[in-house]
Formats: structure tokens, sequence, C-alpha cells
């Protein structure tokens, strides 16, 4: 663990101390966070929201492709990740909850409606409920036509009846659904689904 740099080490505590919230052992890949913002029109949004960023590593791609005025707020359930997120990302919004509760977080943000939403959460490990119930409230603040994208990984996808329910459930409440080539350089091994209302 000497080798590990301190988001690194940050990351694997938080998979020890709530695998269900962290959902793996290393942050994501520049080249997987690469492929989930790509094809989404984040220059030309409006709002965007951020499920579950962790140590940044998606952020950091979507924060420079926003707009002057666009509005941004990232939603995180673990503390430490919400205050490293802080701390990163000062001027950036951050709201310790659940996405569950997005309808609440956003009109207390101020948005009346969402043009993007990009996800790192662990859909694999949630229940059929919860897995439904987060996609309701995506659902409820995505404007028609607005995008959502997130990933999942290549052995969860192939092991995982979690993963598997939450890819048969993409369709019923996206009515565009994509699936990218897998990007083999994230350890694990991942692929981003992007969808459309």
């Amino acid at each position: 663990m000497a080798n590990l740099n301190s988001f690194e080490m940050r990351f694997l505590q938080g998979f020890i101390s709530a695998p269900a919230m962290t959902a793996s052992l290393t942050p994501s890949s520049r080249s997987l966070a690469r492929a989930v913002v790509q094809d989404i029109d984040l220059g030309d949004a409006d709002v965007v929201l951020e499920y579950g960023p962790g140590t940044g590593v998606l952020t950091d791609f979507i924060l420079p492709e926003l707009k002057p005025g666009a509005k941004f707020a990232a939603i995180e359930l673990n503390p430490h990740f919400v205050q490293m997120f802080k701390t990163r990302y000062p001027s950036a919004q951050v709201f310790e909850d659940s996405v569950g509760n997005v309808e609440e977080i956003c009109r207390s943000a101020g948005m009346q409606s969402v043009d993007c939403i990009i996800s790192g959460l662990p859909w694999a490990l949630f229940s059929e409920s919860e897995q439904m119930q987060f996609l309701e409230a995506t659902i409820a603040v995505l404007k028609p036509g607005g995008q959502f994208a997130t990933f999942t990984y290549l052995h969860s996808h192939a092991l995982l009846p979690g993963a598997k329910r939450f890819a048969n459930l993409l369709p019923k409440y996206f009515r565009s659904v994509t699936r990218s080539r897998v990007v083999w350089l994230n350890f694990p091994p991942a692929f981003v689904y992007r969808c459309r209302r």
C-alpha cells in the first residue's frame, strides 16, 4: 500500500468499510472517465448532475466541458468522499445525500430541469427496488431528450444478477440506450451505458 497515492488510499479504505457504497477497489481510470463523457452534450448543457463522484475522476472531465453559467452539482453519500470533493472543487456544489432525493436536491439548488446526468454509482450492487427508485427519481428531473451516462464493470455484467437486471431496466426508462466498447485500460475493464430520455 506504500505506493498508493492519497486518493487511492481513501478509495481503498472506502471500499473496505462500505463496499456497497464504493463498489471497486480502485478509482475509475482516466480512460474510463473519458469514455463516460464521450458523446455527452456537456458543452450545450445548462444543468448537469453527477451521481457518486467519489475521488473526482469523472468530475475532472465534466467541469472543463461546461459552458460559462452552466449549473453543476454532485450527489455523494460517502462522507469521506464529500470532504475530498469539497477540497478539490471548492466552487462546485456537492450534496451529501442519496440520489433517491434528487428532486428535492434540484429544488434546493434552483435547478428546474437537468440536461445531463453522469453516474458513478454501483448500480449492480443495488436491489431491484433501489434501482427502480433511483431511476424513477432520475427520470423525474431529467428533461425530455436529456442524457444519462453510467458505467458497469465487465465482470459484474457477466456475474452479478443486479447488473443484468439494471441493463434490462434501462430501456423501460429511456427511449434510447447504447453501450460502448469495453474500456480495457480500466481496472477492472468496464463499459458505458449512454441513455436518452
